[in-house]
């Protein structure tokens, strides 16, 4: 029944709701799960988005505020939604994720924590190195910009190499500058990849008046 939903969500949202291009899929691993998917945050669409590229169980956070609705709360958690409450330190959905990361499920994460208005990308908050150094997992770049090429209902995603979980392990999680430095070198593997879709269609980045 998951698979049979996850397969409905691929059709609407990469070819009826956009026209979905995927850049760089030699990079999608070929596992199950297991691994985290960091994402740049712009649409509610992300979630199922990235659920039409990667195959495989999933797992994301999702705001508290989203689960008041019983109808809404169930189909998002049929998708494999949990609610994180925003603004505190929770605990518990650190937790969960790293539990299902070691159940082999797939753990999306937007590291920046919110949704860009703008597209311009943000520091990313802590959680995903802690995530990461905490389930010794390694982690896929992603970026998702939506209409590059002028069009509406079109929308590209690029996928990076894989971060080996020994590059961004943190032996100690109450040194900040180690968390930093692994939450670090995920943006920018999703930075350099934001460049290369806007690359492709010769736009500027966000944030930038040089079209590339």
């Amino acid at each position: 029944m998951y698979m049979f939903f996850r397969k409905l969500v691929e059709i609407f949202f990469l070819h009826i709701k956009y026209k979905a291009t995927v850049l760089n899929r030699e990079n999608i691993p070929n596992l199950k799960g297991g691994f985290i998917v960091a994402c740049n945050h712009q649409s509610y669409s992300d979630p199922p988005v990235l659920a039409g590229v990667f195959k495989g169980h999933f797992s994301f956070m999702a705001k508290s505020e989203l689960f008041k609705n019983k109808i809404f709360a169930r189909i998002i958690k049929q998708c494999g939604a949990f609610p994180v409450v925003r603004g505190a330190k929770d605990t518990g959905a650190l937790d969960r994720a790293v539990e299902d990361i070691k159940k082999n499920r797939i753990f999306i994460i937007f590291p920046e924590g919110t949704r860009s208005k703008d597209g311009k990308l943000a520091r990313a908050k802590s959680g995903v190195a802690v995530i990461a150094g905490t389930a010794d997992a390694p982690v896929v770049p992603v970026c998702i910009m939506y209409a590059p090429d002028g069009k509406k209902r079109h929308c590209t995603i690029a996928v990076g190499k894989m971060i080996p979980k020994e590059e961004i392990a943190i032996e100690d999680m109450n040194d900040r500058k180690q968390i930093k430095r692994a939450s670090s070198k995920i943006m920018e593997d999703i930075s350099i990849l934001q460049k290369q879709i806007c690359e492709e269609y010769h736009i500027a980045v966000p944030g930038s008046e040089d079209v590339l």
